[in-house]
């Protein structure tokens, strides 16, 4: 917690200076809020980049707020990323030893992706669905998905039937296969081919391993495309 705490201190220096600047220089203020909000991607970037777990929760915390206001920066975007892979696409041993592997971080940075779309923010969560072990983080990263809406000859749908086949032969689980169809719906109206996308829906419905809310959402969908393809 050393990380935060200089950090915190830093913080409360460049707001006092930052205040005196507004006093003086009123004219000036949008300069002294752009310098402001640069020093804040420095610091979200710097708790996202340390190796220590709460310094990564508390990058979230700051990257949540920016969602919710809209107003997430480039530099932040990136941080976003950087913790959706954590412990996947980047990944720090000692003595062999994986000491980054996260998933609770890289599943809350996944659901917040899905509020900053992009193509960027897109192929960082396509290969955290491929890449990544965990079902709570498949499960962030395909409702991320969903919610960015981006299909592009069917590459994001052709990536969750992939994940779907695989978790249901290898640990079928309910909660992820909500999640897929909750995504399907959002994207079916872009589905270039919607026979591979029933046929997915179709082997949820008839998979009795999973819950039956779970079936009845895939019955249900499965009228509505049929419906829409009349």
């Amino acid at each position: 917690m050393k990380l935060v705490k200089s950090i915190a201190c830093g913080v409360s220096l460049i707001l006092l200076a930052g205040a005196v600047f507004a006093q003086n220089r009123g004219s000036e203020t949008s300069v002294e809020e752009l310098y402001l909000s640069n020093v804040q991607d420095v610091i979200i970037t710097e708790l996202a980049n340390s190796q220590d777990y709460d310094n990564k929760l508390v990058a979230l915390q700051y990257l949540e707020e920016s969602v919710k206001d809209g107003t997430v920066t480039e530099e932040q975007r990136v941080a976003l990323q950087s913790l959706a892979g954590e412990g996947i696409t980047t990944r720090v041993r000692t003595n062999g030893r994986l000491m980054n592997n996260f998933p609770d971080i890289r599943a809350k940075a996944c659901d917040l992706l899905g509020k900053v779309p992009s193509k960027e923010s897109k192929d960082t969560l396509l290969t955290i669905t491929t890449e990544d072990a965990e079902p709570m983080v498949v499960s962030a990263a395909v409702r991320a998905l969903g919610d960015i809406g981006m299909n592009d000859n069917d590459e994001v749908l052709a990536a969750i039937e992939f994940i779907q086949h695989k978790y249901a032969a290898l640990n079928p689980t309910s909660s992820l296969a909500y999640d897929i169809l909750s995504a399907y719906e959002k994207l079916a109206p872009k589905a270039v081919d919607k026979s591979a996308l029933m046929q997915s829906i179709t082997e949820i419905a008839a998979n009795y391993k999973f819950a039956t809310p779970v079936r009845l959402k895939a019955y249900n969908l499965l009228r509505e495309l049929q419906s829409s393809k009349k």
